[in-house]
């Protein structure tokens, strides 16, 4: 499976989501080996200012150090914000916005994106989906 695949199920889930609040964009990322990090690079500098125009920032990055539990290894956590799925949409789907994804297809040796809403102790203890 190509490394930049989008699940269209989850992408039609996700733009029929009622909820009108911020979401938090958790991002895995395996760079390439040759030329990788200079592709992503690229990709970060060009979609700043798409980040801007619909209102999201990035909230955290790191590189990943030990891994302590599990098998698949990453080179990047990210978590960037959008007031909304709406505003993630709108950009994701900007003509001009296509035109600089290549440079992340080109970057990226596999990858995870998450949709992620906040939630209290309280709700995870009463159960995720309620």
């Amino acid at each position: 499976m190509e490394a930049e695949q989008p699940n269209i199920e989850q992408f039609k889930k996700l733009s029929k989501n009622p909820s009108e609040g911020p979401v938090v964009m958790l991002n895995l990322l395996k760079f390439k080996p040759e030329g990788g990090l200079a592709s992503y690079g690229r990709y970060a500098q060009e979609v700043e200012k798409f980040m801007a125009e619909v209102g999201a920032k990035m909230i955290f990055l790191s590189k990943t150090d030990e891994l302590l539990i599990g098998q698949e290894t990453w080179d990047v956590v990210m978590l960037v914000q959008y007031p909304s799925r709406r505003a993630f949409l709108k950009m994701t789907s900007n003509p001009k916005y296509l035109e600089i994804h290549k440079y992340r297809a080109e970057a990226i040796e596999r990858s995870v994106l998450y949709a992620t809403d906040e939630m209290s102790i309280r709700k995870l203890l009463s159960g995720i989906s309620s």
